[in-house]
């Protein structure tokens, strides 16, 4: 085959892959494309498999976003399901192969070889994991499976907070089953800090779901009827069914024997391009790690969109070579919905910039998801995290039960720019007031994040932090209905009749409801001489 039409074997469809050999049929009408896929179903929307389960997507064919006789036709793929890569041989350019149905062994040649088998759901060897009723969710298969065994189950066991976790914890709520969601970090969703976590708590907690943190699963113990958890504390739970979502590990056996280099989690090395180590084998989607654009690091992100964009990448240097456009790395924006609130990331937390000793500020600032005198407003709570050298935007979070996925991604946006926050102030947002609002709360990150750096604004993030002298400037009627343990209540409106009620030798902590009127607090009182701060968040974020 010429240079300019190679023989392009793909290994794995799904998001990086079949997208992979789209691009690829565009570039070229006359190369030989196959693809290869161990299970029935080489296209599906697996990020779509819970709500299924759940009853919200109701139909499992809109699941099949291509079937192999739609992709045959469309683009003229050679499609082979059922079917493992077993070895790869890169100095013959071969993949043995083999059929899961007959187990018939063959050679296949390529000029270029694109590794998209994805990433497997976690399974610790513990004592009766292979239990059928412990189940783990990554194909339509497994759909099927959990969607069976759960229409006959009463109590359901959801191993590990993440994201899949959360979802899958929340569709079976649907369905009426008891669930009791153990995770093993003191919060859900770990990925996030943890005051951010806390309205996806109680949502569950709201919805009957029970919670158990900072505990694992030690093993299971089988009877005929049902099956129990022990758990790594000694407790004991009884389930019908158990959902383990613990994390996945990349699928990177196959390149591990052809020599490919991996990172330390074991995911495939790649370069801007997604070539791995051997130039003429490249690596897509959960398999691979690449480029952290934020603090020029190295990353592995499971999520389909970089999966999509990574395939694309592939393809394209495949046919332009060094001119087509590298990938420039994963920032992993994320989010998920927990019944009626939903709660994201984008770039680096508070938690994993500690662990790196990275330099960083941050503020968490609370608004109106739209004008908050147009009907059905929502408070939407943004964390905000900077680099205090340059201004530069590292990440962000938000909870709440609107608007949360846009302000997330203005973020994720703004990062892949190289905004600052100062950026953030004078960004033009649409506003009308059923969509947002005049001062949209990203500008209000970008106000108190500027006041921060120009000293206007001392933040304190937390009660915990707090000293003894906290005074709480909300209106009285909202102070008594939600006071704030050790909180001297005098209203905004008061606060310069009654400057003498406060002790000047002493540092001052103020908090209001959203932190908005706190921080116009402590600027009058920094200006009659007190040692002011603000408590980040407000009331509506600490309790």
């Amino acid at each position: 085959m010429s240079s300019s039409h190679p023989t392009i074997v793909i290994i794995g469809g799904v998001a990086g892959g079949a997208s992979a050999a789209a691009r690829a049929r565009r570039h070229s009408e006359q190369s030989h494309i196959i693809l290869i896929e161990r299970g029935p179903d080489v296209s599906f929307a697996n990020c779509g498999l819970p709500y299924h389960i759940g009853g919200e997507i109701a139909d499992r064919a809109d699941l099949a976003v291509q079937t192999p006789d739609s992709l045959r036709q469309l683009l003229n793929l050679d499609v082979r399901t059922l079917t493992e890569a077993i070895s790869i041989d890169p100095r013959a350019r071969t993949i043995r192969t083999r059929r899961l149905d007959t187990q018939a062994e063959e050679l296949v040649s390529y000029d270029k070889l694109i590794l998209s088998p994805g990433a497997k759901p976690l399974t610790p060897p513990l004592l009766g994991i292979d239990d059928s009723r412990v189940m783990t969710l990554r194909n339509l298969q497994d759909t099927d499976r959990i969607k069976k065994a759960a229409s006959a189950a009463k109590d359901i066991l959801v191993i590990g907070g993440g994201f899949i976790g959360l979802e899958m914890a929340e569709q079976l709520a649907h369905l009426g089953k008891s669930i009791t969601l153990i995770e093993r970090n003191p919060q859900v969703l770990p990925q996030l800090d943890p005051a951010m976590a806390r309205p996806l708590q109680q949502a569950l907690l709201d919805r009957g779901v029970s919670l158990i943190f900072q505990d694992g699963i030690a093993a299971f113990e089988a009877n005929e009827s049902r099956i129990t958890a022990v758990l790594s504390s000694g407790r004991k739970l009884d389930a019908d069914l158990v959902i383990l979502s613990i994390g996945v590990q990349p699928e990177s056996a196959v390149a591990q024997t052809a020599g490919l280099t991996l990172g330390p989690r074991g995911h495939i090395v790649v370069n801007a391009w997604q070539q791995t180590s051997e130039p003429d084998i490249y690596a897509v989607g959960d398999v691979c790690e690449t480029a952290d654009p934020i603090l020029n690091t190295r990353v592995a992100i499971a999520l389909g969109g970089p999966a999509n964009r990574q395939g694309r990448t592939a393809a394209d240097h495949i046919f332009l070579g060094d001119k087509a456009l590298p990938y420039p790395g994963s920032i992993g924006t994320a989010i998920v919905r927990v019944f009626d609130v939903s709660a994201g990331i984008t770039g680096w937390s508070e938690k994993r910039l500690r662990q790196v000793g990275q330099t960083y500020q941050t503020v968490t600032v609370n608004a109106a998801s739209h004008a908050s005198y147009y009907p059905g407003s929502e408070t939407v709570t943004l964390k905000l995290l900077w680099n205090p050298q340059n201004g530069r935007i590292l990440g962000a979070q938000a909870v709440g039960k609107d608007g949360i996925d846009k302000r997330l991604d203005v973020i994720a946006t703004a990062i892949r720019g190289n905004l600052t926050i100062d950026d953030l102030v004078h960004l033009e947002l649409a506003y009308a007031p059923p969509f947002g609002s005049a001062k949209d709360v990203i500008n209000i990150a970008g106000f108190a994040a500027s006041n921060i750096r120009d000293g206007l604004l001392s933040p304190v993030a937390s009660l915990e932090e707090a000293g003894a002298q906290i005074i709480d400037v909300r209106p009285t009627a909202t102070a008594s209905k939600r006071p704030v343990p050790g909180a001297k209540n005098i209203p905004l409106a008061q606060l310069r009749q009654r400057l003498a009620e406060i002790d000047p030798s002493q540092p001052v902590f103020v908090i209001c409801q959203m932190g908005r009127t706190s921080y116009f607090a402590a600027r009058i009182l920094a200006n009659h001489g007190f040692n002011a701060h603000s408590i980040l968040g407000g009331a509506h974020h600490q309790l």
